[in-house]
């Protein structure tokens, strides 16, 4: 068994590192402060070809892995980009696999090597109002109507759908009473996001501004059968091969993030005198900030297992959450940590850990929180009654 990175692997994260290092903090800090989406960010991104990491090659893509997926979004977060600059191209990582999985050859000619160009920008319309975690439970309705199904409803957070002119939308085609499990009559589509037929309306947050979270409001959206992506009604079944590598990329990024909130936190307990005595000698703070380092490594394990399992072809639905769930939690205390040795400091926006902070908020709730996580892993590993 070995933990270390390929030769190919750590080209990767060099590469990475090297787009990375030209959006300094101060951009990032900018980004925050106005709320422009990191455009330059993302065309250097998808300039160096990243976008198409873990699509087929015969489509323009690299033909790797979620693992190489998660390098990358851990180099990103780690440079001190953050979730404003993860999040930024999250979507186009994971978000196309069901396409790879379900689509027609024509549909993934159609749709694949315009999104590893950078051409088309998708969002992902899952969560409704009413429904939240409970997928199955969706009320966004399609009726067939000849060669194209006419939709309705509503999602919420829906991310970059300021900039999108796609989006990856799962709706119900069969009303929930009419299914004998609750996971049928869900069909999944990928298609024009039509501005004329769908209201997009910005939610203000507590952070990543410069990657905008919505509310869609879709009166009447004509989409083509032939943006159909799977047979009609296996919408769920399409939509779980997202699941998986969305939560090992969540989880690969929050270590990112938790890491360079703990490098700051060193740096600065190592330079801050106080009492005559860098604060770094005191073991109130050297303990956290080791405590920090370990649950880090802990958590960067279990999310390279997971992204591993599943780039084998095998069963990674518990390795996946649990990564997620320790990265999220290992990460969200590095990030306090990092306020709390900064002290006074921590809560000024120049020294940027508090940003950190105010970022790791997004992988504690999503995509999946922590709660239900533990009832997932509660049942599937313990046999536990499920509770959900």
């Amino acid at each position: 068994m070995n933990f270390d990175l390929s030769d190919e692997q750590q080209d990767i994260r060099s590469a990475v590192q090297a787009v990375c290092s030209d959006f300094d903090d101060a951009y990032w800090l900018a980004r925050d402060r106005d709320g422009l989406f990191p455009e330059e960010f993302v065309n250097a991104i998808t300039t160096g070809g990243w976008l198409g990491i873990a699509m087929p090659e015969e489509y323009g893509g690299a033909g790797l892995g979620i693992t190489e997926a998660a390098i990358l979004g851990h180099t990103i977060t780690r440079s001190g980009a953050g979730m404003s600059g993860a999040s930024a191209v999250h979507l186009n990582l994971f978000g196309p696999h069901p396409i790879v999985v379900f689509g027609t050859d024509e549909q993934k000619q159609r749709f694949l090597p315009r999104l590893i160009q950078g051409l088309d920008r998708a969002c992902f319309g899952v969560t409704e109002p009413d429904a939240g975690l409970n997928t199955t439970r969706l009320s966004t309705r399609a009726e067939r109507d000849g060669d194209h199904y006419v939709v309705n409803g509503r999602k919420m957070w829906t991310s970059t759908a300021q900039t999108a002119n796609k989006i990856l939308l799962i709706v119900r085609t069969t009303p929930f009473e009419e299914c004998t499990k609750p996971t049928q009559g869900l069909t999944l589509f990928y298609t024009e996001l039509d501005r004329d037929k769908i209201e997009v309306r910005l939610i203000e947050k507590m952070g990543r501004k410069a990657v905008d979270s919505n509310a869609l409001f879709i009166d009447d959206l004509m989409v083509p059968v032939e943006d159909r992506i799977g047979e009609e009604g296996d919408g769920w079944s399409c939509l779980l091969h997202g699941l998986n590598p969305e939560r090992i990329l969540i989880a690969a990024e929050s270590v990112g993030l938790g890491q360079v909130a703990l490098e700051r936190a060193a740096n600065y307990a190592r330079e801050r005198v106080v009492f005559d005595r860098p604060i770094g000698m005191n073991q109130a703070i050297q303990h956290p900030l080791a405590i920090n380092w370990m649950e880090l490594q802990a958590a960067h394990l279990m999310a390279f297992s997971a992204a591993a399992r599943y780039d084998a072809g095998q069963s990674c639905g518990t390795e996946a959450n649990a990564a997620k769930y320790l990265a999220a939690e290992a990460a969200l205390k590095a990030c306090q940590r990092a306020v709390l040795t900064h002290g006074g400091m921590g809560y000024a926006k120049e020294y940027h850990v508090e940003r950190y902070l105010r970022e790791i908020m997004i992988p504690m709730i999503a995509p999946i929180s922590q709660e239900l996580v533990m009832s997932f892993i509660a049942e599937k590993e313990l046999k536990q009654p499920k509770s959900y």
